[in-house]
Parts: C-alpha cells; sequence; structure tokens
C-alpha cells in the first residue's frame, strides 16, 4: 500500500497545473471560513503558515499548518441523514479547494447531505513562488545535484486529518442530525489516495460507511473485511490513471464487497466541479443516484 501510494503521489503531482509549478500563481488574501472547526490545537502546531494562491480562476491553498473542517450543512427540510467528508486533491503540495472542495459540498447539500470540507495538512513549501518549481522538483525528479525531499511525508499527516474529521462527525452527529451509519467521504486524486488510505487503514481508527473514489489511482489492494461500499469515477483519457486497469474495481469484486465503476469517455484528469461538455460532467449525479439506489439518501424513519 505504502508503494502504490507512493508512485500514485508522484503521478498526482503531474495533475497540479503547470502553472501552479512556480509561474502564473498570484498570492490572493485567504480566505477565513466562519465556522470551519480546527482539527488540531492552533496553539499546539504555532503560527497559521498556509498561503492561498490563484491559479487562472481557481484558487489552491498550501503550507496548511492548521487543519479545519467546515460543515456545510443542509435546510432542515431537505436533510436525509448523510454525511459526506469532502477531501480534496492537490498533490499534497496544495489543496485544491475551489474545484473539488467548496462547490462539491455545496452540492451535496442541496441534496440533503450533511457536507464537510476538509483543509488538511499539506507539505510545507517554499513561501516565494519563484521558488516552488525546483521544491517539486526535488520531490519527484531531483538532479543528482539536488537534496531530494522524500514524497511520502505528505500521506501521514492527511490521513490523520481524515481520520480526525471523522471522529468529529461522529461526536456531533446528533446534533447536526447525521446517522452515524452514514457517514462517507469523497476523495479527489490526492484526496482519493487519502479516503483509500483510511479505509485500508488496519488501526482500530474510524472507517467510513461508504466511499467515493474520483480519478484516484486503480491499482489492486489488499481489501479488508469490513471494507465499505466503494463508488469509483475515472475518466478514459485521464494522463495520470486512465490506462492503469481497474486492479482495484477487481480487488473489491474479488472480496464480495459492492463496489460500481464509472470509465468515462472524456474529461481528463481533475474535472471535479468543472462542466466541459465532457461525458465526466455526469459523474455527481450518478454519485448521488448510487448513494440513493443504495438506500444512503433515506430520509430517518419518524419516532
Amino acid at each position: 500500500m505504502i508503494r502504490t501510494c507512493l508512485f500514485a503521489l508522484t503521478l498526482c503531482v503531474a495533475a497540479i497545473p503547470a502553472t501552479a509549478h512556480g509561474q502564473g500563481m498570484t498570492r490572493v488574501p485567504a480566505q477565513v471560513d466562519e465556522g470551519a472547526i480546527p482539527l488540531i490545537d492552533p496553539e499546539a502546531v504555532g503560527a497559521n503558515t498556509e498561503i492561498w494562491t490563484s491559479i487562472g480562476t481557481e484558487r489552491w491553498v498550501r503550507n496548511v499548518n492548521h487543519p479545519t473542517l467546515l460543515p456545510v450543512l443542509p435546510d432542515p427540510e431537505k436533510a436525509n441523514g448523510a454525511a459526506v467528508i469532502v477531501v480534496p486533491g492537490g498533490a499534497f503540495q496544495f489543496v485544491s479547494i475551489d474545484n473539488e472542495g467548496y462547490p462539491i459540498a455545496e452540492w451535496l447539500a442541496e441534496q440533503g447531505v450533511a457536507a464537510f470540507v476538509l483543509k488538511y495538512r499539506t507539505m510545507q513549501t517554499p513561501v516565494p513562488e519563484e521558488e516552488l518549481s525546483e521544491h517539486i522538483q526535488r520531490i519527484f525528479a531531483p538532479t543528482p545535484d539536488m537534496e531530494p525531499i522524500d514524497a511520502m511525508q505528505g500521506i501521514p499527516a492527511a490521513v490523520e486529518d481524515a481520520q480526525a474529521a471523522l471522529r468529529l462527525v461522529e461526536a456531533q452527529s446528533e446534533d447536526w442530525g447525521i446517522d452515524t451509519d452514514r457517514i462517507g467521504m469523497l476523495g479527489f486524486s490526492a484526496g482519493a489516495i487519502t479516503t483509500m488510505a483510511v479505509t485500508l487503514d488496519e488501526s482500530d481508527a474510524p472507517k467510513p460507511d461508504f466511499i467515493g473514489h474520483i480519478y484516484g489511482p486503480m491499482t489492486s489492494v489488499d481489501v479488508p473485511a469490513d471494507a465499505p461500499p466503494l463508488f469509483t469515477a475515472l475518466a478514459a483519457d485521464d494522463s495520470l490513471f486512465g490506462r492503469q486497469g481497474f486492479g482495484l474495481v477487481d480487488s473489491w469484486v474479488a472480496a464480495g464487497k459492492p463496489v460500481e465503476l464509472h470509465f468515462y469517455e472524456n474529461g481528463g484528469h481533475g474535472f471535479g466541479s468543472y462542466k466541459r461538455g465532457s461525458t465526466a460532467d455526469a459523474w455527481f449525479d450518478q454519485f448521488v443516484g448510487w448513494m440513493t439506489a443504495r438506500g444512503l439518501m433515506a430520509l430517518p424513519e419518524p419516532e
């Protein structure tokens, strides 16, 4: 699993727009999300170091050391008791908050699902944008004269934050009207790696009741006996994972666990909340349809 994650993490860096490798980035003010809940005592980790940058029209967050969980709750009249923790991608160097965070949570809330945007800890990158390209090269393609950076540093913190998010949602489930048997996790790219790592973790840490794995690695895994239902979506023209085969799906099938695969003709990597006129535009509606068919969207029985 660790070797698979390292390989996938290496590929995920390629998903960061070329401008994010140090050029075309514009520093923008950090957004302060009212209601965001700290997952770590801020005093224990020191000053907030996160940097918000704009790449085109999209904002990305890096150098996150104060992880938070932002509740995006549905109208009480629509609420159905289901919950989903949204885990954006960004190669563990960034959090793709605008494409794979806020809008996804808002869509879920419109469907009556209590959604939560996880802004997890990322690896620390150089503050000046012009030094970012070399930093990424030192992780994934260092030259002989460069001191390499261990790419594995980014995975454990994200997993710990995702597990903390699960604990928090379960602990506050009564206040938020959530059924503790219907708490899922929906991850994108590096967020899909995080979601899968949480699911496969062999410790007694909390696990999601169902998972969405969106354009993540498709390599085979050892499926645990308590593996949850899996929804996975990928585009055939995904330059990272589109030609890996379907070992992940085969693993779930071989273990006798529920799995649904959507393999789209086009959409590339990182389609997220974008509507580009591709077949992958349908993924969210199909995810909601899958949740509905599995009874995850059912309204709670009246007492």
